[in-house]
């Protein structure tokens, strides 16, 4: 596991959960599969998936589509204090989302560097760096439960 902060109890077990969803949704329906929830006080607000196909747009991303829940879900745009959980690492969109969210917390499944690198848009944008760039303005953790999830973005395997 890589990052900043220890994942709590309640995290690792919503990322297996929502790991096992993007399973079943790659077995059901191809791969790769993305799936994504957002927390605030260690207590679920909302999931999402990845829609990009089912709505033709680049942009439905889980991260993204969990971001836009959780905003309707607590009547605004801001989510201070709000944990990003992700089957995958965020790519470059997601992660400046989550920024633009407020949210200070991300933690995720299977990590860049062991996964296909098409996976993202600049393969050689490490989350160290998007980390410093933003002064360390969020916390993560990478890894949780990876072995559930990095055969759904290995599009060879």
């Amino acid at each position: 596991m890589t990052g900043t902060v220890t994942p709590t109890e309640t995290e690792r077990r919503i990322i297996a959960e929502i790991n096992a969803w993007a399973v079943e949704i790659g077995a059901s329906e191809g791969k790769p599969a993305f799936t994504a929830a957002i927390l605030r006080d260690d207590r679920e607000i909302v999931r999402g998936r990845n829609t990009v196909g089912q709505d033709q747009d680049a942009t439905r991303h889980a991260e993204v589509v969990a971001i836009g829940k959780a905003g309707a879900a607590l009547g605004g745009r801001d989510l201070s204090g709000c944990t990003l959980l992700a089957s995958c690492q965020p790519c470059e969109m997601c992660l400046a989302a989550m920024r633009w969210a407020g949210i200070d917390r991300v933690i995720f499944a299977a990590r860049k560097e062991d996964i296909d690198a098409e996976m993202f848009r600049f393969p050689d944008l490490s989350l160290a760096q998007f980390h410093a760039a933003c002064g360390a303005a969020f916390d993560y953790a990478g890894g949780v439960h990876a072995e559930m999830v990095n055969h759904l973005y290995r599009l060879d395997d």
